[in-house]
């Protein structure tokens, strides 16, 4: 089954989508607006009807792993692959077939269940687990209060946080909010105009402050901010 693709963009890049549940098929979407040519593969064909009308990429059912799939694909000049089926073990193969075999520069792999993240790691693939990720953003959203995660690298291993200074922090020095703690001074934002901080700047009530750290970095900055 297949759909003509867009015209060419001179921008435009290969990328293959193994999978299309709903992950997959809001992955190809998003590629797919951005003007890119990409190939979504599935074992089922009823999994193309989660992508949208009007997307015109490819859609190729089948085995992935076979070798006249692979070749279907065009994998030899993919940019990018993504292998987010509900199956860790077939991500992490395909994964590691497209980077061992083909030589696809960018691969992203879904992490499904996460007792098997370890699986997924072993092959030194770049992994995404939604589960944990999203699991660990609402617990933040839950007990940090007004300090909010704007970005996460990995799977929330290191993130950055924002932090409205509360007016009891007014005159008092950064470097006493971040103590021992495992932070990186991101920025200061005062008044609109954003500056490089250092531990010797003092705060003024309504100071926005991102940092970067860890779990246990952040819940110990908490305590201390709002103690």
């Amino acid at each position: 089954m297949k759909h003509p693709t867009t015209s060419p963009d001179k921008d435009a890049k290969q990328f293959i989508v193994v999978g299309c549940g709903r992950v997959g098929a809001e992955l190809a979407y998003r590629l797919f607006k951005k003007g890119h040519h990409v190939t979504v593969i599935d074992r089922d064909d009823a999994a193309f009807h989660n992508l949208p009308p009007d997307f015109r990429g490819r859609l190729l059912e089948g085995d992935v792993l076979t070798q006249d799939m692979m070749h279907r694909s065009n994998i030899e000049h993919a940019f990018g692959l993504a292998a987010v089926t509900n199956s860790d073990a077939l991500n992490a193969v395909v994964g590691h077939v497209a980077h061992v075999v083909y030589h696809v520069p960018h691969i992203v792999v879904r992490n499904y269940d996460p007792r098997y993240r370890a699986l997924i790691e072993a092959f030194g693939l770049q992994n995404i687990s939604s589960s944990s990720w999203g699991a660990q953003r609402i617990e933040e959203m839950l007990s940090l209060g007004a300090i909010h995660a704007v970005f996460s690298a990995g799977n929330g291993e290191i993130e950055v946080y924002e932090i409205v200074i509360p007016s009891h922090w007014n005159g008092r020095r950064v470097g006493e909010l971040l103590g021992d703690n495992p932070c990186g001074l991101v920025s200061l934002t005062r008044a609109g105009r954003a500056s490089l901080p250092s531990r010797e700047m003092t705060f003024e009530e309504g100071d926005v402050l991102h940092i970067s750290t860890n779990r246990e970095g952040i819940e110990a900055l908490r305590k201390r901010l709002f103690a």
